[in-house]
């Protein structure tokens, strides 16, 4: 005859033991519920984020013309998918009419010029690219407008970019810029051709890099 005691061990460890499984049951479904809510999170995160994320592009050739007022006060027309490019004896200027096709407002942070196309799937460094001295944004689905100057006649740059600029030669623009908190940041490389009127510049995108998150090809 079994006695009590062995009786009451057993129960105990019955009731252990569903106690256990009733706790693992509710781990289990709290972790997947984390995961899910996490999941969740990311989801709303990344939906955010690419509401706010710009996109720049050539403008289209049907875009209004841009006047332009440089800080020095010298002013510069720029037409729709065109570039404008100015070379003085003191100072180069240069603009590029754009159009943002993202879904965020596109703040401009520099600028990087180099002669000659850029034909390998390369990016500069972001320490060798030129500082906005202003701001420039472009509304979401709008067009606007970059522009830069070389202001000191003695430095390479200003030489290689003045003789391209009478020669005709292909220019490479590299546009740096990020969405309105300053993350996001693209890449954005433009083709500048001279077309059949010596003054117009045609001005085409052909590639984007992402510099704070994976490049999607």
């Amino acid at each position: 005859m079994t006695d009590l005691a062995t009786i009451t061990s057993l129960a105990a460890a019955g009731s252990t033991l569903v106690l256990a499984g009733v706790t693992f049951a509710s781990v289990r479904s709290a972790n997947r519920s984390a995961r899910t809510a996490d999941r969740a999170a990311r989801i709303a995160e990344q939906s955010l984020l690419a509401g706010q994320r710009p996109l720049l592009m050539g403008s289209r050739l049907q875009d209004p013309e841009q006047k332009i007022l440089f800080q020095d006060g010298s002013p510069l027309k720029v037409a729709g998918g065109r570039a404008a490019l100015r070379a003085t004896d003191e100072v180069v200027y240069l603009a590029v009419s754009i159009r943002n096709v993202g879904t965020g407002l596109a703040v401009l942070h520099g600028w990087h010029l180099c002669t000659g196309l850029r034909r390998e799937r390369s990016r500069p460094e972001l320490d060798e690219f030129t500082t906005q001295n202003i701001d420039i944004y472009v509304a979401p689905g709008d067009n606007g407008f970059w522009e830069g100057a070389y202001r000191d006649p003695s430095i390479d740059e200003f030489k290689e970019v003045t003789a391209a600029i009478e020669a005709g030669d292909t220019l490479s623009l590299s546009l740096l810029y990020g969405d309105f908190e300053g993350g996001q940041r693209v890449i954005s490389q433009f083709t500048l051709r001279r077309g059949r009127d010596q003054d117009a510049w045609m001005a085409s995108v052909v590639r984007h890099f992402n510099v704070d998150r994976p490049d999607p090809r």
